[in-house]
């Protein structure tokens, strides 16, 4: 069963992907001019602004839905395994893809908000990727082969999100507080199924209110605490950064010259870690946009994009930073031996394979006792706020594909089997044993959605730009945005049509 793992997710991961999520983003950056640059001021001062509704949530909550999906154990364990497979190089190549990705991110996240509907049952907003290929195309003469194309990747996100992904945070989460604390694995798994059911099945505002307390929290205390590791090794500051530029350019210079051989495995793990981190590009982000309540699509695609920038810029880097400062870690050629390592003696009770152990020996080398447990609290809330936004994606696209049926009776039978069926794939994957096993298979989850998503937003781009265009002009005329699907030529946007039809009628209508 391994080996056809393996095998199906070196397809998958084959080097094309690789290509095509670098040159996506390239050519969404010129296409854009740069707007993950252009425009940072207003990706970070959008974030905070816009309030939610009854039937949306706010920026800030669908920001922070998004990074629960983002910020996980790709940023803790998933550092440590590019590190450990592809050298500290590795690292360029997860800044390189965020910097490229966030352009990607907004092009989706655009097209989520704007093609956006009102969930029928609950009143709440839901979009995404299947949306927006169906919706797009459905009224032209390519509208059967789209609406098919928006089917698979809706029914591959619902196999990705409730089978395929939620082991690889499981798992972590057993291995943490194992390492840290020696509990049966067990007790854990018990634990998280209790505290993930009475989150799912609240519903999504329930979702957004959990993300919008635990991210924020979670996210600065973790860097903080990466931070001070670093600053307690800062004449390790610049060598790290020598390690990590070097040894990403292959130069034969570098602190170990050994890396150089293995730069092709530095783009390779790089960018495959850096989407699993950050999800540019993978159709995870357009989902939480799409919950949001604004008042034009761009608004929530450029505060996706800075999404892009927290998980990996800050998270992702000071995982990395804990590891290398500390010399925690081993580089491991394609065959398993240890090619490079870090500070001698430091190492030599470090495990082979890398994972959550890294960061949290790293952070024990500072605070004894205490790091271990410290990092497992972290991947705890990381895990859990990832799993849980897992579920909303899942069920959004549940919802999509019985929603054609018309019959709440399925619906209803549905949503709940997706409930057991995700609190048993977290409970299996905390009693796993087998991390490679659980991380190929998240891979082929990853893999799957972004092949069909960044070939879908390459189709269908066109409308991210007319949004983009609209939006600049309003705010050179002094203006807060608003979307008139009409002026800017956007055909089949019902939402926005509906929302553009009550306010010419003197209606009032939520503002964001």
């Amino acid at each position: 069963m391994s080996a056809v793992v393996e095998w199906i997710n070196g397809i998958i991961w084959s080097s094309w992907l690789v290509y095509l999520c670098l040159g996506a983003g390239v050519y969404f950056t010129i296409r854009s001019r740069a707007v993950q640059i252009r425009k940072v001021k207003t990706i970070f001062t959008q974030m905070f602004r816009g309030k939610s509704s009854e039937d949306g949530v706010s920026s800030f909550q669908a920001l922070s839905m998004s990074l629960a999906g983002r910020v996980g154990v790709g940023n803790i364990a998933g550092v440590a395994t590019a590190i450990g497979f592809g050298g500290p190089g590795a690292v360029v190549w997860m800044w390189i893809s965020a910097l490229l990705g966030a352009s990607t991110s907004y092009v989706e996240s655009t097209l989520g908000q704007t093609y956006k509907e009102k969930d029928p049952k609950t009143g709440e907003y839901r979009g995404g990727p299947a949306f927006y290929l169906e919706k797009a195309y459905e009224l032209t003469r390519f509208g059967k082969f789209f609406k098919v194309y928006g089917f698979v990747f809706a029914a591959v996100t619902v196999l990705a999100m409730s089978f395929l992904l939620p082991g690889v945070q499981s798992r972590a989460i057993g291995g943490a507080v194992t390492n840290a604390w020696n509990l049966p694995t067990w007790v854990t798994a018990l634990a998280l199924v209790v505290i993930m059911a009475f989150i799912v099945i609240g519903g999504v505002k329930r979702i957004a209110h959990f993300a919008s307390l635990a991210v924020p929290f979670m996210a600065v205390i973790y860097i903080l605490a990466a931070i001070a590791v670093t600053f307690i090794n800062a004449d390790q500051i610049v060598p790290v950064l020598q390690l990590i530029f070097t040894s990403a350019l292959g130069i034969d210079s570098a602190p170990d010259a050994a890396f150089g051989g293995i730069i092709g495995l530095a783009v390779q793990w790089g960018v495959q870690r850096g989407i699993y981190s950050n999800e540019a590009g993978q159709g995870t982000g357009p989902h939480a946009a799409a919950a949001a309540e604004v008042s034009h699509p761009t608004k929530q695609g450029l505060v996706q994009a800075g999404s892009v920038y927290i998980d990996t810029l800050f998270v992702c880097s000071a995982t990395a930073f804990m590891i290398l400062s500390t010399g925690m870690y081993r580089v491991l050629s394609p065959e398993g031996e240890i090619i490079g390592s870090g500070r001698g003696q430091l190492v030599e009770a470090l495990e082979t394979t890398p994972g959550e152990g890294w960061p949290q020996s790293g952070l024990d080398t500072m605070l004894p006792g205490i790091g271990a447990s410290f990092i497992a609290v972290s991947i705890f809330l990381f895990a859990l706020t990832t799993i849980v936004a897992y579920y909303y994606m899942a069920e959004t696209n549940l919802v999509y594909l019985l929603g054609k049926l018309k019959n709440p009776v399925f619906l209803t039978i549905g949503t709940r089997a997706l409930q057991v069926l995700i609190l048993i794939a977290v409970a299996i994957g905390v009693m796993n044993d087998n991390p490679s096993d659980a991380w190929a298979l998240g891979d082929i989850g990853v893999g799957a959605m972004a092949w069909l998503n960044i070939v879908g937003i390459l189709i269908l781009q066109q409308p991210a730009f007319k949004l983009l265009r609209d939006f600049e002009r309003q705010q050179k005329l002094g203006l807060d945005p608003e979307f008139d699907p009409q002026a800017v030529g956007i055909k089949n946007a019902t939402f926005w049509e509906e929302r553009w039809a009550k306010m010419k009628a003197g209606e009032h209508v939520p503002q964001g």
